[in-house]
């Protein structure tokens, strides 16, 4: 058990950052599908697109408060400097996330909640490198 232990903490921020991506990961995809299931019609490319950005919305506000709790322990107190870089950063991953899924989807004509899958994991990866280097920057003090 001791060993358990002192791996996690030796790897505690990255076991962290998978934890809250797969739940980020989670809160996307069930978003997506309610969307696309329910209102919206995924043969429609802006609906389509539409969906895509309300399951990023609903992700990008859980995965904020999650990293910056959870996995980067920030103790910032300009909460809104990080949000904004933090979303600001976000919005290139949604803009690679619209392209994937436009080129897959639309113009491929490929399945849009398989492809949905496998763009997230491309922007998950893409984000803890964003986040680790560019918004929770942790100053030695």
């Amino acid at each position: 058990m001791k060993k358990i232990v002192d791996l996690y903490k030796k790897y505690e921020e990255i076991i962290n950052y998978i934890i809250v991506g797969v739940a980020t990961t989670v809160v996307s995809l069930g978003s997506y599908y309610l969307c696309v299931l329910t209102v919206f019609d995924p043969d429609n490319a802006i609906l389509l697109q539409i969906a895509n950005i309300i399951s990023w919305v609903l992700a990008v506000t859980f995965a904020f408060w999650a990293n910056r709790k959870y996995v980067f322990k920030s103790k910032n107190p300009k909460i809104l400097d990080e949000a904004t870089k933090f979303y600001g950063a976000r919005v290139l991953t949604l803009l690679i996330d619209m392209g994937m899924m436009f080129l897959t989807v639309t113009v491929l004509h490929w399945d849009d909640k398989i492809m949905k899958i496998l763009s997230q994991v491309v922007i998950l990866i893409l984000n803890y490198i964003i986040s680790k280097f560019l918004v929770f920057i942790k100053k030695d003090n």
